[in-house]
């Protein structure tokens, strides 16, 4: 009787196989062009969409490591300048585009960390929409005023706003900018209220304090430096995590005594999400070495940055604690930019 059910169950088994053969090739053919495309990845021009105009910081950065992929993925990475409305525009194509590894935004801490909590409505999700493949610049502002002003340490200048609240000016680039949120940041955290006066554009902020009609700004190191070593301006304090090259006698935040203070701007790369993991890990090693070129290094050192190298759950852990900062300090600010 065994005997019999064994033959019988082997007669089933014989024929269900003949019966799902073709059924497993077809699946295997279906699933083929998927495995080859990410094993060749890539076949044809990559695109990094930036959230800028052409010019700008994260443009030049993202044309330098875009040259030395190109070397190394063995095909053209092409760029594609998409400013406009803080970088939503640029961060939303990217959101809707083939999740081919094919389109990648270069995010910044605007498009991931800040904007959702300053536009009362966007059309993408920064967590959910997008993989964070590699950060790869970090850059820090620094706390300037005209030479001639009294001022000669961030002490000083704190002890005079303290007394006198709202008498100080403090130019950005405008309302929600970096250097409007870094300067939320450090009045709640230094017990101080500056006067905020917002520009379209460091450039203009930069003429305005030159001329003396604002008394303070935010901006970042290399765009100051000039003005410094010409004697046209002082830096008090740098808001980046060490002190920069440029500047090496200029204390952080954390060494003038307000540690919570400390910001940087940021740049990374993102995929869409539902990139296949294969493709994302690719990115992430070129990337990774990438980054210790000597023209890129010089790049980002003559862009007043330094290196940020940060792949994977680790970039996305930062940018989750990015959010958590910068949604506080825009509640509190009431600052909106729709």
């Amino acid at each position: 009787m065994r005997r019999r059910l064994h033959d019988l169950m082997c007669r089933i088994g014989r024929r269900a196989g003949r019966a799902l053969g073709p059924l497993v090739g077809a699946a295997a053919i279906v699933a083929a062009p998927s495995a080859l495309a990410q094993s060749v990845y890539p076949s044809k021009p990559v695109t990094f969409v930036i959230p800028a105009p052409p010019g700008g910081l994260t443009d030049q950065l993202g044309r330098v490591i875009g040259d030395r992929l190109t070397a190394r993925l063995g095909e053209r990475v092409l760029i594609d300048n998409r400013g406009g409305a803080g970088g939503n525009l640029a961060t939303e194509f990217v959101a809707r585009a083939a999740a081919d590894g094919y389109t990648i935004l270069m995010g910044t801490q605007g498009t991931h960390a800040a904007n959702q909590y300053l536009y009362k409505s966007l059309k993408f999700d920064p967590a959910k929409d997008f993989i964070p493949v590699h950060s790869l610049l970090s850059i820090s502002t620094g706390l300037v005023l005209r030479a001639d002003q009294p001022y000669r340490t961030l002490k000083d200048l704190v002890d005079y706003a303290r007394q006198n609240p709202g008498k100080l000016s403090i130019a950005s680039a405008g309302n929600g900018t970096s250097s409007h949120l870094v300067s939320e940041l450090f009045q709640r955290t230094a017990g101080v209220k500056f006067l905020h006066v917002p520009y379209k554009g460091s450039t203009p902020a930069m003429a305005d304090l030159l001329g003396g009609q604002v008394d303070l700004s935010l901006d970042f190191t290399a765009s100051t430096f000039p003005h410094i070593q010409a004697g046209k301006l002082r830096a008090l304090v740098v808001t980046g995590p060490s002190r920069e090259s440029m500047l090496p006698d200029v204390p952080t935040m954390a060494e003038a005594g307000y540690p919570q203070a400390q910001a940087v701007a940021w740049i990374g790369m993102f995929f869409p999400a539902g990139t296949p993991k294969p493709i994302v890990d690719r990115m992430q090693a070129e990337v990774s070495r990438t980054l210790q070129e000597p023209a890129v290094v010089e790049t980002i050192r003559r862009l007043g940055g330094a290196s940020f190298n940060l792949a994977g759950e680790d970039f996305a852990a930062f940018i989750r604690a990015e959010q958590s900062k910068w949604k506080t300090i825009i509640e509190q600010s009431g600052a909106r930019l729709d």
